[in-house]
């Protein structure tokens, strides 16, 4: 293994946790700049960038389900209320997505079907950006 190719990854994960909660991060630049200098790691890139991001929103889930009880926006409610967990499917929007786990956590859906929402949006979010890359 390359260290160098090692210690980008572990930047890569960091950057996808920290992406996913309210810190502001921007993890798809920091997975292409680590495609483009090492385009052969793309699976275990896509892994480790997708399982990272999902405990950031798997963070923002827990701290919602931790938060006092107040409103949230009608729309919001009728968001989950219509899609339940598989509207964590877009936790990948910026500044949105940011919220939707939150909410989720607010609003004690289902623990394990909102991970599985939240992992299957991450992964094609990053898998289209290193599917991209192979293209550049």
């Amino acid at each position: 293994m390359d260290l160098a190719a090692g210690w980008s990854l572990a930047g890569v994960a960091a950057s996808a946790f920290l992406s996913a909660t309210i810190v502001p991060g921007n993890s798809e630049i920091a997975l292409t700049a680590f495609l483009y200098k090492w385009p052969d790691w793309l699976w275990p890139a896509l892994f480790i960038a997708t399982v990272a991001n999902s405990v950031g929103s798997a963070t923002s889930l827990w701290l919602g389900r931790l938060a006092p009880r107040k409103e949230l926006s009608p729309r919001v409610v009728r968001g989950f209320d219509r899609f339940g967990p598989a509207a964590l499917v877009a936790a990948w929007v910026p500044f949105v997505g940011d919220a939707l786990p939150l909410a989720a956590g607010w609003l004690r859906l289902p623990v394990l079907p909102c991970l599985a929402w939240i992992c299957v949006g991450k992964f094609l979010r990053y898998a289209a950006i290193g599917l991209a890359m192979r293209f550049v």
